[in-house]
């Protein structure tokens, strides 16, 4: 074993037995050094690896920060079939069961932004156009931030069905709207990749930048020219879900 692989498992063993509390920090680099008699390489080797395993994160002037670890792994049961829910003005599928409640930390950010290159890719513009943006930060009630979910819209569905673009998109939530414009969503395609949180993203869900994501990208095709019109991006720390499809 590698000697940063052996400080990794010291600390890591030290993180859960409760030495060191969630919210509380690690010792600074330099007692960390002297602690182990190793190079700061090597304790920044080791903190990397409790990093990505959503253990620690790095904040700048607070230092190593222990993250709570209370969010056990979740399914994520992935349907087929969308269907709007005459409850929430958000009609995506819920990620675990109909019996979940989850409660959004802040209000509803929707924006119009640059369109990011995978964005432009799935819909089928050109990337950095101006693109709606709704971001969602959400969670179950009494966990920490689980999920970012961002829908990007088309100019197409801005101009038939604008109510899209408030808060609160009515009962039925916006596959509703986007039916009563004419611009019902036919189809969806599902793409699903594992990459590293932006920067944001990991402030968001409160996790360091070395841990993996789980990204599910749906692409909403309307029913009037089989054409994108809507890409809804979800992340989710790795080490948090677990994707079930039943046949």
């Amino acid at each position: 074993m590698a000697r940063y692989e052996e400080v990794a498992a010291e600390l890591r063993s030290r993180i859960r037995g409760g030495e060191y509390e969630a919210g509380g920090t690690l010792p600074k680099y330099e007692d960390l050094t002297a602690v182990y008699g190793v190079g700061r390489g090597v304790i920044s080797a080791a903190i990397v690896v409790l990093e990505r395993e959503g253990l620690v994160r790095r904040i700048k002037q607070r230092g190593i920060v222990v993250l709570n670890r209370r969010i056990k792994r979740r399914h994520v049961a992935r349907r087929q079939l969308l269907t709007s829910s005459k409850r929430a003005d958000d009609a995506f599928p819920p990620a675990f069961h109909h019996d979940c409640r989850w409660v959004p930390p802040g209000r509803l950010f929707s924006e119009r932004l640059p369109a990011p290159e995978r964005v432009a890719e799935l819909m089928g513009i050109k990337a950095g156009a101006e693109t709606l943006r709704r971001r969602r930060v959400t969670s179950l009630i009494g966990d920490s931030p689980f999920q970012v979910v961002d829908f990007w819209v088309s100019e197409t569905m801005l101009r038939d069905a604008p109510q899209i673009v408030e808060a609160s998109t009515g009962t039925g939530g916006y596959l509703d709207r986007s039916e009563e414009a004419g611009q019902g969503l036919v189809s969806w395609t599902e793409f699903i990749r594992a990459r590293l949180p932006s920067r944001d993203e990991a402030q968001l869900l409160e996790i360091s930048e070395e841990a993996p994501v789980v990204e599910t990208a749906c692409v909403g095709k309307s029913t009037k020219d089989g054409t994108p019109v809507e890409v809804m991006i979800r992340v989710i720390p790795a080490d948090r879900v677990e994707l079930v499809s039943d046949p």
